[in-house]
Parts: C-alpha cells; structure tokens; sequence
C-alpha cells in the first residue's frame, strides 16, 4: 500500500481539529462521544465523555471505549510515547476501557492498559497497568511528605528550599493530616 503525504497530512489535520472541537463542544453523551468515533475512537453505547477530555490525538485508533462508560472531565488518554512525524500503528499502545468503567476527573490514562468492566477509577488517578474487573482503582489518600521550612517562592532560591525540608514521621504525617481535615487546628 504506498502512502500519499498530502493524504496523511490531510487525515492528521482533520482529526486534531475534531479532537480540539470535542474538547470544549456540548453534549458528553453525543457530540462529543460522535466527534471522537469520526476520529477513529472506538467508543459503544450510551457513553459520556466530559468536556476538556484529551484522547491522543495521534493514534486515536489505539483507543477502545465500552458500552455504558463515563469519561470524567479533564482526563488524558495517551496512546503514544514518541516524538515527531506519526510512526505505524504498531507504535501505539492501545487501551482497552471495557463496559460500564467510570473514569473520575483529572485521570491519566497511558497506553497498554486495560480497564476491566465495571472498574471505577478514583479522580486524580493515573493508570499505567491494567485494572481488574469491578474494581475501585487509585491511589491512597495523600499525606504528608515533608514540613516546609523555606518557601518555593521566587524570593527564595531552589537549594534552600531543597536544604529547608524536614522529613516528617508517618504517624505523626497522617495525624497532622487527619487534624486539618477535621479543622481540628
């Protein structure tokens, strides 16, 4: 099959320019879910896709959406890790979202994932290896780290910030947590 540059090309700006649209457009369960199958998404029935959701926009045939799914806003799917002119297919990593998967807000999905039905991705997630079937899926709640003796502010310089962090014990970094929380301050 010998390919024609101007056709590539053409394809390419066709589909990041129904990518940009479905980013912003109306209608999670219908324009938006249309414009990413017009890009070559594989997307079922009766899914929501929420507005500012990227799906990569160099090989959205790698991408496979399910029946019944939700794609929370502000999600990032990433089918590739490359840089310059688009490579074969065999250079995407495809993911699979299987049947009724909810997907939270602000997720990061990465290539050569599968995420088994019904699963439940907690927002703020990012997903690197597959998830099983009906599974609540993310990372624990966060805590703290380090106490912070010197700002990272413009005023200060980047070493001493570095030099000006105090480890803090896990106990006592879930109980200070846990206290502001609580607004037991």
């Amino acid at each position: 099959m010998r390919i024609v540059p101007g056709v590539v090309l053409a394809t390419s700006l066709v589909q990041r320019l129904l990518q940009q649209i479905a980013y912003v457009a109306p209608g999670g369960g219908s324009v938006r879910p249309g414009l990413h199958r017009l890009r070559g998404v594989r997307i079922g029935a009766r899914v929501w896709i929420g507005q500012q959701v990227y799906i990569d926009d160099v090989h959205p045939d790698a991408v496979s959406i399910g029946d019944d799914c939700t794609i929370g806003m502000r999600t990032s799917i990433f089918s590739h890790f490359y840089w310059g002119p688009k490579r074969p297919a065999e250079h995407a990593a495809p993911i699979e979202i299987e049947d009724e998967v909810y997907i939270g807000p602000h997720c990061v999905i990465l290539g050569n994932v599968r995420i088994g039905r019904g699963a439940v991705i907690r927002a703020g997630t990012v997903v690197s290896r597959n998830v099983p079937p009906h599974t609540m899926w993310g990372a624990p709640p966060a805590e703290a780290l380090a106490e912070v003796h010197t700002p990272l502010t413009a005023k200060e310089k980047y070493e001493a910030f570095l030099s000006g962090l105090r480890p803090v014990p896990r106990g006592r970094a879930r109980r200070a947590s846990e206290t502001v929380e609580g607004r037991g301050e």
